[in-house]
């Protein structure tokens, strides 16, 4: 082989060589960028379920509060959502609860019937346990109420601020055996929740829309109390 064929093959080599290099690193720097987005998708997260928490605070608030949520990218809305109240006879009560639900990417955070949750699917949990208490002959159920509407959504750093007007109401359904359905897009972590406690579960879509309820079976009769906590929120930009 002559000396051009030789210096040409090397130059052919050499060139390879570099492409095969340039694509691993366009690989490299594709995966390390989707890591980084993910470790924020879930930052954001984070940060919203622990800014929902502390800014609805149904058992513990009343009267005029208000709390700061921020996020570097997503969306914060509010859903349709109900809890209900069965006995024997069929539904004792129904209120209104809707869900305030952050969603970035795959990440969601849901503020519903006084519970935070966080995931998507089977992969869900809850980082705030909704307000209902249970015991032998009574049990008490809290429905966090929003009242409200609104939406907000952007990025590059988002900060906003929910306002609320908290007030209690608490009513008595009774003797009888009781069930408490809570509407929710993350059915899991409800279940997951009762079983911690040793009370059987359902799922059924009550009302037809397309949404399920986790309904949570309590065993005997007791007395039982609704107590509706009404927020009359408001999602500002402030």
């Amino acid at each position: 082989m002559s000396d051009d064929t030789r210096g040409q093959s090397h130059v052919v080599g050499v060139a390879l060589l570099l492409g095969l290099t340039a694509i691993a690193m366009g690989g490299l720097t594709a995966s390390i960028g989707m890591i980084v987005e993910d470790q924020t998708a879930s930052a954001d997260a984070s940060r919203v379920a622990s800014d929902l928490d502390g800014a609805l605070r149904p058992v513990e608030t009343t009267g005029h509060s208000a709390g700061e949520v921020s996020f570097a990218t997503g969306r914060l809305a509010t859903e349709p959502r109900e809890l209900r109240v069965l006995n024997d006879t069929g539904i004792a009560a129904t209120v209104r609860t809707d869900a305030l639900v952050f969603e970035a990417d795959q990440r969601r955070v849901g503020a519903v019937a006084g519970a935070i949750v966080r995931g998507r699917g089977e992969n869900t949990w809850l980082t705030s346990d909704p307000p209902i208490t249970s015991g032998p002959d009574v049990l008490v159920v809290g429905a966090q109420r929003l009242n409200g509407s609104g939406a907000i959504s952007g990025s590059g750093g988002v900060r906003t601020t929910l306002r609320t007007n908290v007030t209690h109401d608490r009513t008595l359904l009774g003797q009888d055996e009781y069930r408490v359905a809570l509407e929710t897009e993350t059915p899991a972590a409800f279940e997951e929740y009762a079983a911690r406690r040793n009370v059987d579960t359902s799922i059924r879509d009550i009302d037809g829309d397309g949404v399920p309820s986790v309904v949570i079976e309590y065993d005997g009769t007791r007395a039982a109390y609704l107590v509706v906590h009404d927020m009359r929120l408001e999602v500002g930009n402030g």
